[in-house]
């Protein structure tokens, strides 16, 4: 199975992967990683920081402009992706590649809005 089966997205490109063991990985979708560009720098935050829904919790940058990223879901950080940090040209090297790792700090309601990936490209065109 493809991670594009396994994913929800959100409209302002973020991908939530439910990984099974309590935790969801939280990333760029392709289309997003494409629209920006060769990415230069990449931030994020601290492990044990929370987020509600909708509130900006990360900043990426490429050659041709800054972008704040989204959580799709209320959660608190658990794991940051450092080598993403460290080598942001990663993020355009590899489709999906992962930001942060959450534990859900909201209800389950909160996914509500988030579309299966077939659903999202649909939304693009």
């Amino acid at each position: 199975m493809s991670i594009t089966e396994k994913i929800l997205c959100s409209k302002s490109h973020e991908f939530l992967l439910d990984n099974g063991d309590g935790t969801h990985t939280i990333g760029l979708t392709d289309y997003a990683v494409e629209q920006l560009g060769d990415i230069v720098f990449l931030e994020l935050p601290e492990v044990g920081s929370e987020f509600k829904k909708g509130e900006t919790f990360a900043t990426v940058e490429s050659v041709k402009a800054a972008s704040e990223i989204y959580m799709p879901v209320s959660g608190k950080i658990v794991e940051i992706n450092e080598t993403a940090v460290d080598a942001p040209e990663t993020l355009n090297e590899n489709a999906f590649e992962w930001l942060v790792k959450i534990e859900l700090t909201g209800d389950a309601e909160e996914q509500n809005d988030l579309l299966e990936y077939e659903d999202y490209k649909e939304e693009l065109e």
